[in-house]
């Protein structure tokens, strides 16, 4: 909270040009909530929607499956067709909630893997008047839209919950409304068995002679489910195909391990789950993905690593959020230290050692330096990294103890004039990545540059930020931190509200050495 409280003196004391962050006296800052490093649960049901009282109830898995085998696939496509069940799944997916207070268009989401979603006939895709989300390895970014129906594609479970808690807090005309999982078999066994998340199945169950030769197959419900679903609809037999249909909602168990009343069912349905975090969760699941599917390469560090590559994150940074890792501690003073002193234009790693805070200590030594061939600098002098580069961009460096106030170009100041002064700008960057400089530095920076967007209609700024190599277990909840920490000032010296702050890392890896450490903290 200090950090905070001393970011406009600070800012209005850098040695820049005085118009740069001229700024009106700012009322005392409240970000205290969520700068402590404690547990912060963000399920679905608090991700932004459209502003109304009433959240979003927890996720429903809807599934039509072979009674006994529980099979739900045969080569790729549907086992039968049932016009009863594709009339039901229509009825429910589509839903007919109430428009919401803000005015914005409610529609409700369907989540699918890819395979589902070309399972489905081209002529019927998207599923009408509803979200279409699709997993996918590839990913993507852009919200598409084809007649009546958006389509998001996401490279997991957690992006795709958290594209959807950004699309409906978002400044647009669109409103998320129920959430469905779809299928195939991975996607329902990975939403099942995210803690929280699910809060009823709608199981069609399919009976009758001549059943396939499944290979896909719905997951086993664990003991914490009902061991019987109840009917919330009629039944019936198809004239066509001859096979019998019921249609059943299965729940949690109460409490005391037994069933509830209907009365006591309907309100834990529509209870607000308390799912995980959203955010943190496409943290850790990319580094679950690299884990399990990186490719193994080496470093110059001669560890190994396994890698990817061509990633990304996104953070919302609005209602004075602030990403933290919950699932093992994060250095926040070190996080807070480190951009002040880059924002200072500081090449000295010593002022921060003063401060016992020792990352830079490695690449300062003088071992180090002189291994670099750089042995002519004293220790500690890191020659012209980030902080030189944001503010004295093309100053001619000489060490550590010279004044470079007024050489350069100063980045930062000039990214603030354009916010305030032509906040439409699309060239509001500032950038550490300098060829010039490289053999001068003792690291070549690892996050090259950001862009800064402003939202003019709802007056927010974002941050977007390209990081060319990304240590997964150590570095990158660092560097979220402190990118998250500089959207915030700069947003408040600007008068903006912080929006979003989008992480895109071009080659994510997990050291060797690293990866048992990883795999026990995606297990908390």
């Amino acid at each position: 909270l200090l950090v905070f409280c001393l970011i406009p003196l600070f800012l209005a004391r850098i040695p820049s040009p005085a118009s740069a962050f001229a700024v009106a006296p700012l009322p005392p800052p409240s970000f205290s909530r969520s700068l402590l490093p404690k547990r912060r649960s963000v399920s679905m049901t608090s991700l932004p929607t459209d502003g109304s009282a009433d959240p979003p109830f927890g996720a429903t898995v809807i599934v039509a499956a072979a009674a006994g085998s529980s099979g739900i696939g045969c080569g790729g496509a549907l086992p039968w067709r049932l016009r009863a069940d594709m009339a039901y799944f229509k009825r429910v997916t589509t839903g007919d909630a109430p428009p919401p207070a803000s005015g914005k268009r409610r529609l409700n989401a369907v989540i699918m893997g890819r395979k589902t979603w070309e399972s489905i006939p081209p002529k019927f895709r998207p599923l009408d008047g509803r979200i279409n989300v699709v997993l996918s390895r590839r990913g993507g970014t852009a919200l598409e839209t084809e007649g009546d129906a958006p389509v998001i594609r996401a490279r997991s479970l957690s992006e795709a919950l958290f594209r959807l808690g950004a699309l409906g807090g978002g400044s647009g005309g669109l409103s998320v409304g129920e959430i469905f999982v779809i299928g195939g078999g991975s996607v329902y066994a990975e939403a099942l068995e995210t803690p929280g998340l699910v809060s009823r199945v709608l199981l069609t169950e399919v009976s009758g002679e001549g059943m396939p030769d499944f290979d896909t197959f719905f997951p086993t419900l664990g003991d914490e489910w009902e061991s019987e679903g109840r009917e919330v609809e009629d039944g019936g037999s198809d004239a066509k195909s001859g096979l019998a249909y019921k249609f059943l909602e299965i729940l949690p168990r109460g409490p005391d391990g037994g069933g509830t009343s209907a009365d006591a069912d309907e309100k834990k349905r529509k209870a607000p789950a308390s799912d995980p975090n959203p955010e943190e969760s496409q943290y850790l699941s990319l580094c679950r993905s690299i884990i399990s599917d990186g490719v193994r390469r080496g470093d110059r560090t001669g560890t190994g690593t396994l890698s990817t590559f061509g990633v990304q994150m996104r953070f919302s940074l609005r209602d004075d959020a602030l990403p933290l890792l919950t699932t093992k501690r994060t250095f926040w003073r070190g996080v807070a230290e480190e951009l002040l002193w880059f924002l200072r234009g500081c090449t000295d790693a010593n002022e921060l050692a003063a401060k016992n805070i020792h990352i830079w200590d490695g690449n300062g030594s003088k071992e180090f330096l002189e291994k670099m061939g750089l042995g002519h600098r004293e220790a500690g002098d890191l020659g012209p990294v980030y902080g030189f580069q944001w503010r004295h961009f093309g100053a001619e460096y000489t060490d550590m103890h010279a004044d470079y106030r007024g050489k350069g170009v100063d980045q930062l100041a000039e990214c603030i004039r354009k916010i305030k002064e032509n906040p439409e700008d699309r060239r509001i960057i500032m950038s550490a990545w300098n060829p010039a400089d490289l053999d001068k530095m003792a690291l070549p920076p690892c996050h090259m540059f950001c862009q800064f967007y402003v939202d003019t209609a709802a007056g927010e700024l974002s941050c977007q930020m390209y990081q060319r190599s990304a240590d997964m277990g150590l570095g990158v909840p660092f560097n979220i931190a402190s990118y998250a920490l500089l959207t915030h000032m700069v947003a408040r010296v600007c008068g903006l509200k912080p929006g979003d702050f989008v992480h895109c890392i071009g080659d994510a890896h997990v050291y060797l050495n690293h990866v048992e450490a990883l795999e026990e903290q995606i297990q908390r």
